[in-house]
């Protein structure tokens, strides 16, 4: 795999995720329900409406 396809590759990956956290962002929003992420390395439970 040359470089050039790696990079395309992983540019692929990366929108796909993004796509997926978009997604999940939006679904829980209309869910009215909670996230849980980490921040500075603390687990926190965030509300998907104040993201």
């Amino acid at each position: 795999m040359s470089n050039i396809e790696s990079r395309q590759l992983f540019e692929k990956i990366t929108s796909g995720v993004q796509l997926a956290v978009k997604r999940l962002i939006e679904q829980t929003k209309k869910e009215d329900g909670e996230l849980v992420i980490s921040r500075n390395g603390k687990v926190v439970r965030v509300k998907a409406r104040d993201l």
